[in-house]
């Protein structure tokens, strides 16, 4: 009987043992899992901590390059349309001129009505149609002149224009050595606005 309670006590204190030796590991597994969680992946570190990739020359040319293209185009781009508003070229000048003078005029209102517009050639295409037709020459005296013709048009009708100027040596203004509407629309008929009658030479 003696023995059987030894052992009986032998088997109690084993089992104590490993349960609590079962215990102990299992809470030092949960610790281990814990601090290997607690270790930071260093592919999920922010990105702001990535050094950036300093710019080469070669890219810090190629980028100054672009800008410096960049700059060209729209100072090509201002200057063009400096030069078209400030230094008007002498065709557009005389046109204006001669097409301020036409719409001003009694006989040409009367016939083609108002307003009236005018443009260089009979054309769809937007650019034939602001190009003015010109001749420009300085003759046997010095005196520059420039020959232009466009088309004007009215509510009632239309007609083209032949004009010249020329630049007077004394004053240095543009005057008409003539200006001539031809009606085509509703009727023909010509009109002489304007013809340059030089003086006579004192002899």
């Amino acid at each position: 009987m003696e023995t059987h309670g030894e052992s009986t006590i032998n088997i109690c204190f084993a089992r104590s043992f490993a349960s609590k030796a079962s215990k102990k590991e299992t809470h030092k597994q949960s610790e281990t899992k814990k601090d290997v969680s607690t270790v930071e992946d260093p592919f999920d570190a922010p990105t702001y901590n990535i050094p950036e990739k300093p710019v080469t020359f070669t890219e810090g040319a190629s980028y100054s390059i672009i800008i410096l293209a960049g700059l060209a185009v729209a100072a090509a781009a201002a200057y063009a349309v400096f030069k078209e508003l400030i230094f008007e070229p002498k065709e557009y000048k005389i046109f204006n001129k001669a097409l301020k003078r036409i719409q001003d005029d009694s006989q040409v209102r009367v016939r083609i009505g108002s307003p009236i517009t005018g443009y260089g050639q009979e054309s769809r295409n937007r650019a034939a149609r602001q190009r003015i037709p010109n001749r420009i020459f300085t003759d046997e005296d010095g005196v520059e002149h420039v020959q232009i013709n466009f088309y004007i048009r009215g509510p009632h009708g239309a007609g083209k224009v032949s004009a010249e100027m020329f630049k007077d040596k004394v004053d240095k203004q543009w005057k008409y050595t003539y200006l001539i509407v031809e009606v085509m629309q509703p009727s023909r008929s010509q009109l002489i606005l304007e013809s340059y009658m030089p003086a006579p030479v004192a002899t």
